[in-house]
């Protein structure tokens, strides 16, 4: 049989799941049989960078993308803190009491990173990601818990009939109920997937409303919605309480009321004990050992992007560029199939520099439709700190804690605690209990142990519950929220995985998007400097984590001390960091941190056809793909990586779907 070559670009989460599903899928039937990988075929990943997978292929940075775990000091035992991703939604798939059909429409979770992480052996490193139910805000020179925000002690924010007296997230919920059928629902993917297209405004307006009943959601943008229905005032303490700017810009207001329910607080959420890059580790590792059992050549070809593409002769016809040259055409290449496994940004580059190729071919991305789809999805800027410090100085269980710590207090058990507790002896009877409460968060020692007790009809003894308190907790996450352009604080904690040596305590000091990225970035270089690589050019997510400058680290230590000691207090509240670097998401070769979903599109048909955008092309068919979080279902997470990844392989290639999809479509049907 003919020799066939498969050539991926972009080693992130999308390219690394097809390689993987490529190798590992099973075909539905004999038809599809030919599209397989077979021995002597060839399977290439192309990297602009250079991910640090293994000790064969070490790299600049952790491997993920736009996931970057950074470890104290590069050293894998040590503190972590995650300046990309960082979570996703366990889905249980056993039945429960709560969910008997695992497989249903309306069971939660992340099904396909679920199954990723339980297919790689990585199960024992999932723990909870612990959102704080009682989360510290600092608004408007006021730093106060979610729990004493109440009528008579309101947000520092004048917003119209009373939305100052209960939770900023509050705001979202106003927009619902614009739609009522939406509030407190239990809608599977495909019910929101029908209502992104067809949903309206049901509820009857004032005349004074801009948009009325009847109005189509999916040609409103939020923050036009927002704005309309809260005010000024109260749009503002949306936005600044919610800690996120990217979900009150002018998204498709469908979805937007969809994903806004996701972030308040108490949401549940898990993330690996490796550091969340762990996942693309064990990915590529799995990869390497599929293609040799296989007899698959396996080329991975870091340092090299796509520069153009064009449909020829029944094949991808494709230039090549460096990393160290990557404007200019170094090589040619062809395939028999091309993923595109990267967000708008790469590839309206690569778009750009393939529509002035003096080339025959068909220019797939170019075509005006095409082009249209490509720009259904919102690239958005985001910049992450991290911060490394000897103590734990922004919490309550600290030496001396702040006038206003982190609410971050928390405890669970999972299988790793389970077994430290019956190796001190924790009665057995107890130890059972436990296995039925694993993964369950407890926001006081109090609780399980009541939980246990009840559950027993036996009392703990003062040392077990010391016992239980030492092994359980898991005082870290948080986040906190201020309309500071740090935006979110997110704790880490000590998570060394020795658990040996000091204690180094890990902050996501500043967590922002969309404006507030501009703001750090000019930062990036100490006074009396001038500018000498040209941001268009400035590659740092490829390189890693950058070391934050003294002006910067100044800048965050001031900021910092506003949340945890108050308005007027001084920057040297808070210590010298031992370490702190940064991840500006915003520039080259990703452009954004995540997408969301721009107005005016049926981003179900958009979700479908781009995968594969010759089919906006009439009489035209060529084997290009497009795979990532920018057009899926999930943006911004993992899991709508590797959605698409999965949708392509079972409708183009005729792979069998990883997990029962019947009732959790990887994107939008039609």
């Amino acid at each position: 049989m003919t020799q066939k070559t498969y050539s991926i670009f972009g080693a992130g989460a999308a390219g690394l799941y097809t390689a993987w599903r490529l190798l590992e899928g099973q075909q539905k039937n004999a038809k599809s049989a030919s599209r397989q990988l077979k021995r002597g075929d060839v399977l290439e990943l192309y990297d602009w960078g250079q991910y640090d997978f293994n000790a064969a292929h070490p790299g600049t940075r952790a491997a993920g993308a736009r996931i970057c775990t950074w470890h104290y000091q590069n050293n894998p035992d040590s503190s972590f803190v995650e300046l990309g991703g960082m979570r996703y939604s366990h889905w249980e798939s056993t039945p429960t009491k709560a969910f008997p059909d695992p497989n249903g429409g309306t069971t939660p979770g992340h099904r396909l990173v679920t199954t990723v992480i339980h297919e790689l052996g990585l199960d024992p490193f999932s723990v909870p990601f612990n959102v704080t139910i009682n989360q510290l805000y600092s608004l408007r020179t006021r730093n106060f818990y979610l729990n004493d925000i109440t009528s008579n002690h309101p947000a520092p924010y004048a917003a119209a009939n009373y939305a100052a007296g209960v939770s900023p997230d509050n705001g979202f919920a106003v927009l619902q109920n614009l739609v009522p059928q939406t509030l407190g629902s239990q809608w599977s993917r495909k019910d929101w997937c029908h209502f992104y297209t067809t949903g309206v405004i049901e509820r009857r307006q004032s005349d004074a409303s801009v948009f009325q009943q009847g109005d189509r959601l999916r040609d409103i943008g939020y923050w036009n919605l927002l704005y309309d229905q809260l005010g000024s005032e109260g749009f503002d303490y949306a936005s600044d309480g919610n800690g996120y700017s990217s979900n009150v810009i002018n998204t498709h207001a469908g979805v937007s009321m969809n994903i806004n329910n996701e972030f308040t607080p108490g949401t549940q959420y898990r993330t690996l004990t490796t550091g969340f890059s762990g996942m693309f580790n064990a990915l590529f590792d799995r990869i390497v050992k599929l293609a040799k059992a296989k007899g698959v050549v396996f080329n991975y070809r870091p340092d090299t992007r796509l520069h153009s593409i064009l449909w020829k002769d029944g094949k991808a016809a494709f230039t090549l560029a460096t990393r160290a040259n990557p404007d200019k055409p170094s090589a040619r290449g062809q395939a028999d199939a091309a993923w595109l496994a990267m967000g708008r940004g790469p590839i309206d580059q690569v778009a750009q520099a393939t529509r002035y190729q003096d080339q025959p071919g068909l220019d797939v991305l170019n075509h005006e439709q095409v082009t249209l789809y490509r720009e259904a999805t919102i690239m958005q800027p985001s910049y992450k700190v991290g911060m490394f410090f000897d103590t734990d100085w922004y919490s309550d269980l600290s030496a001396n804690p702040p006038a206003y710590p982190a609410r971050i207090e928390g405890y669970c058990v999972t299988q790793a605690e389970i077994a430290e507790l019956a190796q001190r002896k924790f009665p057995a009877p107890a130890l059972k209990v436990l296995e039925t409460l694993a993964f369950t968060p407890y926001a006081a020692i109090g609780d399980l142990v009541a939980a246990i007790e009840a559950k027993t009809g036996t009392a703990l003894t003062i040392r077990q519950m010391q016992d239980l308190q030492a092994v359980a907790a898991n005082n870290t996450i948080g986040p906190s929220v201020t309309d500071s352009p740090i935006r979110m604080v997110v704790y880490f904690g000590n998570n060394a995985t020795n658990g040996k040596g000091k204690p180094v305590y890990g902050i996501l000091a500043s967590y922002d998007d969309e404006d507030n990225a501009g703001f750090w970035r000019q930062l990036e270089l100490q006074p009396n400097t001038d500018r000498k690589v040209p941001a268009s050019r400035d590659t740092q997510p490829l390189d890693g984590p950058r070391t934050v400058p003294p002006a910067m680290v100044k800048m965050l230590r001031k900021l910092l001390a506003t949340v945890h000691f108050g308005p007027s207090a001084d920057y040297s509240s808070v210590p010298e960091p031992l370490e702190a670097t940064y991840m500006d998401w915003s520039l080259p070769p990703f452009h954004a941190g995540y997408h969301e979903w721009a107005p005016h599109y049926d981003i179900a048909d958009v979700q479908r056809k781009i995968r594969k955008p010759s089919q906006l092309i009439a009489g035209q068919d060529a084997e290009i793909f497009i795979v990532g979080e920018a057009y899926s279902n999930d943006q911004a997470w993992v899991e709508g990586a590797y959605c698409v990844a999965e949708s392509v392989l079972n409708d183009f290639f005729g792979i069998r779907p990883l997990i029962d999809d019947r009732e959790y479509p990887f994107i939008c049907p039609a």
